[in-house]
């Protein structure tokens, strides 16, 4: 039995906490530099405001609607989901993270009525953080993820689904003629997992809802589309496919990229930013405790400007696997100097760390004379301490630029709202 906890329009909401002004009025976020909307309130998406839509589409609506758009504020973000999680893990036994807004939680052999349990940490989640949720659960993460879709539209959308079943919904809890029902109003794209292209060939095929899709045979499912699509079939039938996963789970490839507010033309701008991206990749390879074998950079100008065309990238093996940030700089900025070109108008800049392992693992190979034989974990550990007690670039390496020196590539933010949670110096200030 699981849940899914999912905060509501969480970008929005989590803007909304510090500035009630903005309740009921149309909001959006938008991406890195300010593209286009990555979420969207209730209210924007009534003006039809689509997911992804530029900037400078819509951007007549600040006039024509009361439209408030703002950048995108991740600090902020990442900090009220962990408050947000820290709430919803109270709900079962096992927590897995599954995206900055979403959380599956293990619910089995909880006694007493978990709908009203739902609403209880729900209440508490929107008392205590500010956020709005809804919670589905099902016998399967693909029910739960469909219960959950179900309580939103319910909320938001009054008659598509009954009323009884806004917020929190939990399909285990009604009778099959009451789950015929819901999967008849419900189309087939909203199942998890069935994309844009399945679902044209489904409606192709006369599929149009969730009930028509439970008519199929999964063996003919399976030969007609695929085991991942056969999969699904059989969760929304009540059988487990896809366990909850440990959220701490390590990954296999660690990336931090970003486009730049403005062309970048200059090797030392470069420079530093190749330097920022390889160092907070390196904070995020030792905090799930691996070493890194490998190191990609690229760079690439716009697809979208009339200037020449360039796009490049180079991967650097590192004689051992390290989780040393002045190793991981030094292999990226390597692959940096052979990689640019000048004259052109770069646009983004990323490192890619590669070819990961347990930094359990001990390696045995025989050291080269012109290698250092030094143990630096304790300056690692001591950079990461102070860099998360004192903020991100509080201590970094040269390469990255001196604090005064203007920084031309970073991203353009021009409507970042304060980070309320982060930052001592942006904390609200309330005066008696």
């Amino acid at each position: 039995m699981y849940a899914l906890v999912d905060g509501n329009n969480f970008y929005v909401s989590c803007e909304r906490v510090f500035r009630p002004s903005l309740t009921d009025r149309p909001v959006v976020v938008l991406s890195n530099n300010d593209g286009c909307a990555i979420a969207r309130s209730n209210e924007a998406k009534a003006l039809g405001i689509k997911m992804g839509a530029p900037w400078f589409q819509i951007r007549h609506l600040e006039d024509d609607a009361r439209l408030v758009a703002l950048s995108a504020n991740f600090e902020l973000y990442g900090d009220m989901s962990d408050r947000m999680m820290s709430l919803a893990a109270g709900l079962g036994h096992q927590q897995e993270i599954y995206s900055i807004d979403e959380s599956f939680v293990d619910v089995s052999g909880i006694r007493g009525d978990l709908v009203h349990r739902a609403h209880q940490i729900r209440s508490r989640i929107q008392q205590w953080v500010g956020i709005p949720c809804c919670i589905g659960m099902g016998n399967t993460k693909t029910l739960a993820k469909l219960a959950n879709h179900i309580a939103k539209d319910a909320e938001r959308k009054p008659g598509s689904y009954p009323a009884h079943l806004a917020q929190v919904c939990n399909l285990e809890s009604l009778s099959q003629k009451d789950k015929d029902a819901l999967f008849a109003l419900t189309p087939v794209e909203e199942v998890w997992g069935i994309g844009r292209q399945i679902s044209k060939q489904l409606h192709a095929g006369g599929v149009h809802t969730i009930h028509d899709l439970l008519q199929l045979d999964p063996a003919t499912i399976k030969r007609g589309w695929s085991v991942m699509l056969e999969r699904t079939v059989r969760e929304l039938r009540g059988i487990p496919c896809v366990d909850l996963e440990d959220s701490g789970q390590a990954r296999q490839q660690i990336a931090c990229t970003r486009s730049f507010g403005k062309a970048v033309t200059d090797y030392r701008d470069l420079e530093e930013a190749v330097t920022t991206f390889a160092s907070r990749a390196a904070e995020k390879l030792r905090h799930q405790h691996s070493l890194c074998g490998q190191v990609l950079v690229f760079i690439r100008t716009s697809p979208f400007g009339k200037t020449a065309q360039y796009s490049r990238s180079m991967v650097v093996p590192l004689r051992r696997p390290t989780d040393d940030t002045a190793h991981l700089v030094q292999a990226a900025l390597l692959g940096l100097q052979s990689i640019f070109k000048d004259g052109y108008d770069y646009a983004k800049a990323g490192v890619m760390l590669m070819e990961l392992q347990s930094d359990q693992v001990q390696q045995m190979e025989l050291r080269l004379e012109d290698e250092p034989d030094r143990d630096r974990s304790r300056l690692m550990l001591a950079l990461d301490t102070v860099n998360t007690r004192y903020g991100k670039g509080t201590m970094k390496l040269g390469s990255a630029g001196a604090t005064q020196r203007p920084q031309n590539w970073t991203m353009k933010q021009m409507r970042r709202t304060p980070r309320y949670t982060t930052d001592a110096q942006e904390m609200v200030l309330v005066r008696a």
